[in-house]
């Protein structure tokens, strides 16, 4: 489904949240042009290599033989029956993967894929954060879209904007905040979790209080005391592509789109866990060095550096009917078509003014119009919105000077 759009300033008329939202589930499937489609969440990202195996199964015997990576770390399905989601269902349930019928759309859970030096909390809060999530009869009022983030301190995900961020700090301390806010409270790091879910929980009770619907916390900014400390700056590095200083891989599908096939290959590399990324990316922590040449072989983007870094598409033709390009085709012919370099600026081909998928911050927009394209650097300084529309022949070179915009 479509981002929603956010208030447009602290203070800002909140948008009309009278319906529920929209999001699909597991067990609640969305109808779109090329079948039903089911989304699996994965707090954490995490997933061991034989629920791996559970879902590269599922994706080919009940849907259209591919996975999604999303935006948020989680796998959807494809070209599913319409009432596929009962069977479907079965199989995440004997794969450990649905705890809870009642809150499996609410487990939206991001954590950093690679420890900070010295730490390696999120995993652990993960578990405890959806554990209590799925015990909590209130959380089903959240939205499907409210997300929590768990930072290990360099800053990945707490980029993210997330409704509630936890970020660790060293020697057992944590920071809580709350969506977009320039502050943070200190907690515990053992008692980092509980705070999260309480937080989300205040959402909640304030947003009946003042009698408003919201979905995300930047949509009522002021709706809870801010924190006693500033934000830090943080660096936001996420992990790069190929052999991790550490030990393990991190490689990622070209758009986070793998065949069931490719999928089976990233479960046999694995030796273990797998962390989905939000960046549509997978990172296997005890995988050796020596699997990357086969996972390069398999269609797995393994090395940084190229036009395809900081880039994604919507779903377009043929998936859905509302864009009138197959975008992610002319994506990969213009990203493919640039010489060796880092890209630039991050970029989002979209097929309709939904923009379904788009990153946050500053990016390059890429929208489909039915003659070509539309090329615009968004998010910039105010009043420095440039946009040229383009035909398809014109687009790649359009895309590749959006991205160097450095003003």
């Amino acid at each position: 489904m479509p981002p929603e759009p956010d208030a447009a300033a602290p203070g800002a008329a909140v948008p009309d949240r009278a319906r529920p939202d929209a999001c699909p589930g597991a067990l609640r499937l969305h109808t779109a042009d090329d079948g039903a489609l089911a989304r699996v969440r994965l707090p954490g990202g995490l997933l061991t290599a034989a629920q791996a195996l559970a879902l590269a199964d599922a994706a080919g015997e009940l849907g259209d033989g591919r996975l999604e990576i999303t935006s948020r770390g989680n796998v959807q399905l494809r070209g599913l029956a319409p009432d596929g989601g009962g069977e479907l269902g079965g199989r995440l349930r004997a794969a450990g993967l649905l705890p809870s019928d009642t809150h499996e759309r609410v487990r939206n859970i991001v954590a950093s894929p690679v420890p900070a030096t010295g730490r390696g909390v999120v995993r652990g809060w993960a578990r405890s954060l959806d554990r209590s999530l799925c015990a909590a009869p209130w959380a089903t009022g959240l939205s499907g879209k409210f997300l929590f983030a768990l930072d290990d301190g360099d800053g990945d995900v707490a980029a993210l904007d997330a409704d509630v961020t936890l970020i660790a700090g060293p020697e057992g301390t944590a920071l809580l905040r709350l969506g977009r806010a320039a502050t943070v409270r200190p907690v515990p790091a053992d008692q980092a979790p509980c705070a999260a879910l309480e937080a989300a929980r205040e959402f909640l009770e304030a947003q009946r209080a003042a009698g408003v619907r919201a979905w995300h916390l930047r949509e009522v900014p002021d709706l809870l005391p801010p924190g006693q400390l500033p934000m830090p700056v943080l660096s936001g590095t996420r992990p790069p592509l190929g052999a991790l200083p550490g030990g393990g891989l991190h490689v990622g599908p070209r758009f986070g789109v793998a065949t069931a096939g490719q999928w089976r290959t990233l479960a046999d590399a694995a030796e273990g866990e797998l962390r989905l990324t939000p960046w549509r990316a997978v990172v296997l922590p005890d995988a050796p060095a020596g699997r990357l040449a086969g996972l390069a072989a398999a269609g797995f983007r393994t090395a940084a550096g190229t036009a395809w870094d900081g880039a994604s598409a919507c779903t377009g033709l043929p998936g859905c009917a509302k864009s009138p390009a197959d975008v992610r085709a002319d994506a990969a012919r213009a990203l493919d078509g640039v010489p060796a370099g880092p890209g630039g600026l991050p970029v989002h081909w979209s097929g309709c003014e939904r923009r379904c998928g788009h990153p946050a911050g500053r990016r390059v927009d890429v929208l489909a119009t039915g003659q070509g394209y539309r090329v615009a650097v968004e998010g910039g300084p105010p009043g420095r919105e440039t946009a040229v529309e383009v035909t398809n022949e014109e687009m790649a070179a359009a895309v590749a000077a959006a991205r160097r915009t450095t003003t």
